[in-house]
């Protein structure tokens, strides 16, 4: 009778790739935990390069303070961090990194460089890492820190991820997705921290796909990221609650726009989360003022007493644990929707208006071959078929010598009003030429109250 399997230890190999699986789970992680170490180390530019999605290569450069040539030798094992050094430092921790193991993982699923230097440096250091431990770049050389030409901060090369989890790597979708993901992850620190200039491109391209400057304001980037459609109906909210201990701020877009994708840049205590409670709360405020199964567009930054917030609650720290969280979602819904009250006396509205006279359109019609038509008769406005009109035959002469347009039949013609043609005139025994008017799309502000 078998009496099953042994429990045994892992070997430290497999721990440490079972870690890295977790948290880089596919580059856009990886981009954002590098990012994260860059604000931590008080960088003001940061510029992130990547190829075929960030599989084939990533490269992170920032002006930061950078790494002492010591600290190379354990700067990507596990649990070795700056941030902290005892336990009860969780309980105000203010910086993003906290596990040591941003730079670790990534060794253990990638070939890693890190090129630094300090300012108060003579020269940068560079070195190559694998499995979380210095590696000679190539088969006989040194694996010690080499000293090169470099600026102050430090850049971080990442190369071909998951090469050693094939698995991982095929389940990845297209490269054009992963990067699409990577520009996501860029822009929501861009819009969040509008005091550092972000760049992201691919490599070898001269175009970036995600820039912002230092000088830009938070509606700066969010105008330039997202667009002015949305940039031009936000409406800025802020509050704060003493008994919860926490403050809101933001902006959030207004009833006259509205997205079939809901898009929240949440940020609680500077770090980018995610909270389905949130936005399940937003889009059922929305749900009085916008059409049904759209969406409005949010970015709030919470401030939470750090002695009641939980951050190491997930790998990735997408998720955060807070106390009072249905009090603080209440009141933030308060809020916005004491924003939204205000800002709902102006809507704006698609309409169409017919003009009959056609002298009065003038001014409003920029088309050149409308233009034309009317300068040849005052009288009537004709709307025709150019194509078919130069197949049809040749102008005609009237009676009184003046050029004519030439006959345009009824099939040909659009009817946009429809007093203009009733049955009487189909019946009527002398033809007649129907008038038509042109329509003109506008927009106007309709107001309500």
């Amino acid at each position: 009778m078998s009496s099953g399997r042994r429990i045994c230890r892992l070997e430290e190999e497999v721990v440490n790739r079972i870690a890295a699986g977790e948290v880089i789970q596919r580059p856009a992680n990886a981009v954002k935990e590098l990012i994260e170490n860059c604000i931590d180390a008080k960088a003001t530019s940061i510029t992130v390069t990547a190829r075929s999605g960030g599989l084939k290569l990533l490269i992170i450069q920032d002006n930061g303070t950078g790494i002492h040539r010591e600290d190379f030798g354990i700067v990507c094992e596990r649990f070795t961090t700056s941030k902290l050094t005892t336990f009860e430092d969780l309980n105000t921790i203010s910086t993003f990194g906290f596990r040591g193991e941003a730079l670790a993982s990534v060794s253990h699923v990638a070939h890693l460089t890190i090129t630094s230097r300090t300012s108060d440096s003579m020269c940068a250091y560079k070195a190559h890492f694998r499995d979380g431990k210095l590696h000679p770049p190539k088969p006989g050389l040194s694996s010690e820190p080499k000293p090169c030409a470099g600026n102050i901060g430090t850049q971080i090369m990442v190369e071909d991820l998951f090469y050693n989890v094939p698995t991982r790597r095929r389940a990845l979708k297209s490269a054009s997705e992963e990067m699409h993901r990577i520009a996501d992850v860029v822009s929501r620190y861009a819009v969040h921290y509008s005091g550092i200039a972000f760049t992201l491109k691919k490599h070898a391209s001269t175009t970036p796909l995600v820039r912002t400057l230092a000088s830009s304001t938070v509606v700066d980037n969010i105008r330039s990221l997202y667009g002015n459609s949305i940039a031009s109906e936000l409406e800025e909210v802020e509050g704060e609650d003493e008994h919860l201990c926490f403050k809101v701020k933001g902006f959030v877009t207004n009833a006259n726009y509205s997205v079939k994708n809901p898009k929240l840049l949440l940020f609680i205590n500077h770090r980018s989360v995610e909270s389905t409670n949130i936005r399940r709360a937003l889009d059922n405020l929305y749900a009085a003022y916008l059409p049904r199964h759209t969406h409005c567009f949010a970015y709030l930054s919470l401030s939470i007493k750090p002695q009641n917030i939980d951050v190491n609650v997930h790998p990735t720290k997408k998720e955060v644990h807070f106390l009072n969280e249905e009090e603080i979602i209440e009141k933030i819904c308060e809020v916005v929707g004491a924003k939204l009250v205000g800002a709902n006396s102006s809507r704006v509205f698609q309409t169409q208006m017919l003009l009959t006279n056609t002298n009065a359109s003038q001014p409003f019609l920029n088309d050149k071959r409308s233009e034309e038509r009317n300068s040849t008769s005052n009288n009537s406005a004709i709307v025709q078929a150019s194509n078919k009109q130069n197949q049809r035959g040749k102008l005609q002469q009237q009676t009184t010598g003046e050029k004519q347009l030439p006959r345009v039949y009824d099939h040909d013609l659009v009817r946009t009003d429809s007093r203009s043609q009733t049955i009487d005139k189909f019946l009527s025994q002398q033809p007649q030429q129907p008038d038509f008017d042109y329509v003109l799309s506008s927009q106007t502000t309709t107001t309500t109250t």
